[in-house]
């Protein structure tokens, strides 16, 4: 896929506010409702439904499913960051991912953050510590 297509596709969701589970363009969404959301508007249907999570990222029922996700739908990366690829995060001290967002650019990325909702922001020195993966669509 066009990462050009891919980042023309998630600005459309900056200023959706940050809704858990949600994925609805202009509503509200997670930062895994964005990529839900960016993969409809790209191929139409999900290729599978999503199951309950919670908000908690410490919620050992899912360790390592987004992850797993993005490998079995998404198509791993190497060599350099790129527009539209999809960029997994690990945080709080977690071992597996538990945040994604889609490069803008190799130091930009688009994702959906409590209290702000989805926005464009840069890939500072302390995101870029935490990525554990990146991805394209495929």
């Amino acid at each position: 896929m066009n990462g050009d297509s891919v980042v023309a596709a998630a600005r459309l969701w900056l200023g959706t506010p940050y809704r858990h589970r949600a994925s609805t363009l202009g509503a509200g969404c997670d930062c895994l409702g964005l990529l839900r959301g960016v993969w409809r508007s790209l191929y139409g249907e999900e290729p599978m439904a999503v199951p309950p999570y919670r908000a908690d990222m410490r919620d050992p029922a899912h360790t390592g499913a987004l992850r797993a996700a993005a490998e079995r739908f998404l198509l791993p990366v190497e060599g350099p960051a790129a527009s539209g690829q999809v960029v997994l995060f690990t945080l709080g001290g977690m071992a597996h991912a538990k945040h994604c967002g889609i490069l803008v650019a190799a130091d930009r990325f688009i994702h959906a953050q409590e209290k702000l909702g989805v926005v464009e922001a840069n890939l500072t020195a302390a995101w870029a510590r935490r990525v554990s993966g990146r991805f394209g669509f495929p």
